[in-house]
């Protein structure tokens, strides 16, 4: 029985959690090879860490399944047309595409979400619209073989119900034990209609300086992928 490919599409900018809270969960897997690429292989340094020793994207043959994490340098992979294509290339050979957080917008841009249900970090999620996605605000949704976990650390979750979809429920059950994931947040606070309007406006504005540069490379990478098809 050959092992079930999946492999982690890395790119400058990319948020760790994204992919390490996913990998954690994905490396128990049985009968699977996990690779962490990039294009070219190189480094990747991400909010002050630096991951090395990565597969060069490009000489990836195929996967069974692609998994985009998200970060601000969402932004420039879409517009990276080198690294779309390879994007595409797996993608259209995959058996499942999944994201997290504003991995999907990677997704959507490649012309794989259009007319499917996906969700995104609550702060992006309208963004998919130009795509022809139908946004959905759940922290995992599936749309037949597509899935996709929310911001960050819906990475987790979305993690363990890929694994219940390889290995069956019980198998994610055991790695869920053995990991010890019972989150029990100290504050609730993790989503935007659970926080104050003062936590809401803080972080809104933090985010801010990113949504112009964002909001124009989804409207030029949406206009692109609507006249190529």
């Amino acid at each position: 029985m050959s092992k079930l490919q999946i492999v982690i599409a890395l790119y400058p900018g990319v948020t760790h959690l994204d992919f390490t809270g996913p990998h954690q969960v994905l490396s128990r897997l049985p009968n699977a090879d996990l690779a962490v690429a990039s294009m070219g292989g190189i480094d990747i340094e991400a909010e002050g860490l630096t991951f090395t020793n990565l597969a060069d994207l490009a000489a990836i043959e195929r996967c069974d399944v692609l998994c985009v994490p998200g970060g601000l340098g969402t932004t420039d992979a879409m517009l990276d047309e080198a690294f779309m294509a390879q994007i595409r290339r797996l993608g259209a050979g995959a058996k499942y595409l999944t994201s997290v957080c504003t991995g999907s917008l990677i997704l959507a841009a490649a012309g794989f979400l259009k007319g499917k249900r996906a969700a995104c970090h609550w702060a992006w999620r309208d963004l998919l619209v130009p795509f022809g996605v139908i946004v959905d605000d759940g922290r995992v949704v599936r749309d037949g073989d597509i899935i996709t976990g929310g911001g960050v650390t819906a990475g987790l979750d979305f993690a363990f119900v890929l694994v219940a979809e390889l290995a069956g429920e019980t198998f994610a059950k055991s790695i869920q034990l053995g990991l010890e994931y019972a989150p029990s947040p100290p504050f609730a606070s993790g989503r935007p209609e659970l926080a104050s309007p003062e936590i809401l406006a803080a972080v809104k504005a933090r985010m801010e300086p990113f949504a112009q540069s964002r909001l124009a490379a989804v409207q030029q990478v949406a206009a692109r992928l609507e006249a190529a098809q």
